[in-house]
């Protein structure tokens, strides 16, 4: 006869009901873990798009993502004349907000030379672009869909294809245009500050031939070190391999969020902890003269410590599988990607047991201190 098992049974509605809150806490858990790790692949999906090995960017700068960059666009033809070398790309990044019908769109623009690195990798729907101006392809997440009009600064550009999963590190959805595009777009003067430039005589015709960064895709028997190295002595500027760029984000950009998010993670688990110490000493304390009576004929104190143990990891497992399957049916609901990896979670299910057994801890220590003599008791 399993006493646990039966216990359960006789208080079935007031278990499940406080399975069901503890579910809900630890659903919150999982959750943050996801958020943590949707944080790092949306980091991380923009700067493994190109598929390069080597970023250039201004000198003095860690790369487009984590500050400003700011360099002349034949630097490309530069990059592309080191040993090693064998294609190249010139980008440039911006994060906007325009006005589409009725509602806001957060945007981050990538320009790119048609036919060369940092183009859109899997377009789900259309075509990748192929006029040098006024077209775009744009991440489903946008809303936007083929054929569309959508107006960014003084020009209206006209949807091409759409992707899938591409946002940058601050959850925006992603839009590709032609590197002269987005040129016009981030340095082109409105009219009325170009004239009043103009007046000042500090406007030069035309718009800057500028970019943010270079991206390079290095030969297979050469190290992207020797490229990274050439490019900071011969060529006096930044450069990194495409390990130290995701270095960066990881360890810079989304570093307080990580921080924030496991500090968070923690108290929900030292909250989780001290909720199911005082759930399962109630429930001891509700069967201080069955477990007084069970003394009281000899059953030994393994038998009473399984009651006890073996409650505990029953609440934590079904509290734990309630959470994860409401966390697993509802994340793609959530405003930013929420990434449920296997290995989190099993991790996760060995921390609730752990929990669940020096939760139980408290009930232990007062089930062992009940005198036998109660159960005579009125």
């Amino acid at each position: 006869m399993n006493l646990a098992v039966r216990d359960i049974r006789h208080h079935l509605g007031r278990f499940l009901v406080t399975a069901l809150g503890l579910g809900l806490l630890l659903g919150v858990v999982l959750s943050m873990i996801g958020i943590y790790r949707g944080l790092v692949a949306d980091a991380l999906a923009l700067v493994r798009a190109p598929g390069t090995d080597v970023w250039v960017v201004e000198t003095g700068t860690r790369g487009p993502f984590a500050e400003g960059s700011r360099i002349p666009g034949d630097t490309r033809e530069s990059i592309a004349r080191l040993a090693g070398v064998t294609e190249t790309g010139a980008l440039s990044f911006q994060a906007l907000e325009a006005t589409h019908g009725e509602r806001k769109l957060r945007l981050q623009v990538v320009g790119y030379e048609l036919g060369r690195l940092g183009g859109p990798t899997e377009i789900v729907s259309g075509r990748d672009i192929a006029r040098s101006r006024f077209e775009l392809v744009a991440d489903a997440k946008t809303g936007l869909v083929l054929g569309e009009r959508i107006m960014l600064g003084n020009d209206t550009f006209t949807v091409v294809g759409t992707t899938r999963g591409a946002v940058a590190s601050g959850g925006d959805p992603v839009v590709w245009m032609t590197l002269r595009d987005s040129q016009e777009l981030q340095f082109r003067l409105a009219p009325a500050p170009a004239r009043r430039e103009a007046a000042r005589g500090t406007t030069a015709s035309g718009t800057p031939d500028t970019i943010n960064a270079v991206v390079a895709r290095i030969s297979a028997n050469v190290p992207a070190e020797s490229v990274v190295d050439a490019a900071r002595r011969w060529k006096h500027l930044a450069a990194m391999t495409q390990a130290e760029q995701e270095t960066i984000l990881t360890r810079s950009v989304v570093e307080k969020a990580r921080q924030q998010i496991g500090l968070f993670t923690t108290v929900l688990l030292v909250v989780s902890t001290v909720i199911i110490a005082l759930i399962i000493y109630t429930m001891t304390m509700d069967k201080i003269r069955e477990i007084a009576t069970l003394k009281l004929i000899g059953a030994p104190d393994r038998r009473i410590v399984g009651l006890i143990v073996q409650q505990a990891l029953a609440l934590g497992t079904i509290g734990f599988t309630l959470g994860a399957t409401l966390i697993v049916s509802v994340k793609d609901n959530f405003p930013r990607r929420v990434v449920m990896q296997p290995e989190d979670v099993a991790a996760l299910a060995l921390v609730v047991v752990v929990v669940c057994l020096v939760a139980s801890g408290l009930g232990v220590r007062l089930a062992l201190r009940v005198d036998p003599a109660k159960a005579l008791g009125g």
